[in-house]
Parts: structure tokens; sequence; C-alpha cells
């Protein structure tokens, strides 16, 4: 497995301003945590850490005045746009200790069912899985070419490569072949002459959680 190291340093002032001039320079601020060890504020290079979690990078060294350290990315925050990572809480591992992280799935093939008139519907983005910490895949790539008009793929029916488990209820349906959903006929639901206009709710804001990780105080 090819662990990409990425430079990092203490980082220094603490706080809300503090982190926002370290984003405008480039930087990521983050917490590295875990193994017995006080959590240590550090400070990466932003562009780096996206580009290697952008292809699925879950594990990191750490390098910090020569000396590295395994860490896995316990949390990652991003900007209200979901776009720019603005945070992330590391934690120190032994690359031989078993951990639980959240993979992405990749779904391959087609159903055999589509030819019958069925709709693949993919119920679960990332899977939970348990495996070595050097051995965190990228992502879980899962064959559906063999799913029939109306079958149904549950986790306890996925093949995982040796070593993985995945942690999911084995009852939790992965992906399904079904017939597409019959189209409502929109006289069906034509208002009633008299009746009541229906009442129309306002959306509410979504409040959006802070910017530094939870592991961390002001």
């Amino acid at each position: 497995m090819n662990i990409p190291t990425i430079k990092a340093d203490t980082r220094k002032a603490a706080g809300s301003r503090a982190a926002a001039r370290l984003r405008r320079d480039g930087k990521l601020p983050g917490i590295m945590y875990g193994h017995k060890e006080n959590p240590l504020p550090i400070v990466l290079d932003r562009h780096a850490v996206e580009l290697h979690v952008e292809h699925g990078a879950h594990l990191f060294n750490i390098d910090m005045d020569g000396k590295t350290q395994p860490c896995l990315i316990k949390d990652a925050q991003y900007d209200h746009l979901g776009a720019a990572l603005v945070h992330v809480d590391l934690a120190r591992v032994d690359l031989n200790e078993r951990v639980k992280v959240h993979v992405p799935i990749e779904y391959r093939g087609t159903p055999k069912g589509i030819a019958e008139g069925g709709v693949l519907r993919q119920e679960l983005s990332d899977l939970h899985i348990e495996c070595l910490v050097a051995n965190i895949p990228d992502k879980v790539r899962i064959d559906v070419s063999h799913l029939g008009l109306n079958s149904v793929l549950y986790t306890k029916d996925l093949k995982l490569d040796p070593g993985i488990t995945a942690i999911n209820d084995p009852d939790s349906v992965v992906a399904t072949c079904r017939p597409p959903l019959a189209e409502v006929d929109a006289t069906a639901v034509a208002p009633v002459e008299g009746a009541a206009e229906p009442e129309v709710i306002a959306k509410g804001k979504i409040e959006v959680e802070g910017e530094e990780g939870a592991a961390e105080k002001k």
C-alpha cells in the first residue's frame, strides 16, 4: 500500500480567527491525537491533503521535524458549500491494528434485470468496514451484473477481499433491481372545487457546524 506523506508543523495560534488566516494562506488546520499521547494542533498544506482525499486516501504519514507518524483521518470538515476542507482530525495509528472506516462503494456491471425493464437503485453510497490500517481500500467495488428483475442485494451477500469485514447490518439493502415506480396521474390529484387552499410551510434555515474540529477547543 502506498501511503502518501504530508508535511505538518505545530500550530501555535488557536481560535477561529487564526484558523481563517491559515486558510487564506492555503493552509489547513488540524489536530492529531491518540495512542495515549496529548492532542497536538497542527497545520498542513490544504491542497496536498485535498488532492489525496479526493483520490480516496484515508491514511497519511505525517512528517514533522523529519519524523513520520501514520495517521488516519477520523473527521474531515468542509465549508458551507461542501467544497473546501476547513479542518481535519487525525488519529495516530499502528499499521498492524484493525480500524473501522467508511469507504465509498463503486457499483460495477449492468444488472441483467434491466433488460426486463428493471431499474438499478443504489441504496448505499459507502460501506462501513473493518480491516487492517495498511489494507484500507480507496473504495469497495461491487458487481451488480447478476441482479435480475426484483432482485435485492444485501450486505450479507457481498464478497469482500480477505481481511475486510462489513460492519453494516447484514440485512441492510445495498442495491435493488426493480420495475420503475409508476408515475402518478396528475388528474388523480386535481384539487376539488371549493376545497381549502393548502397551507404553505416555509423552509427553515439549516444550521452549519463550526469550522473547528470537535477534539479542539478554542
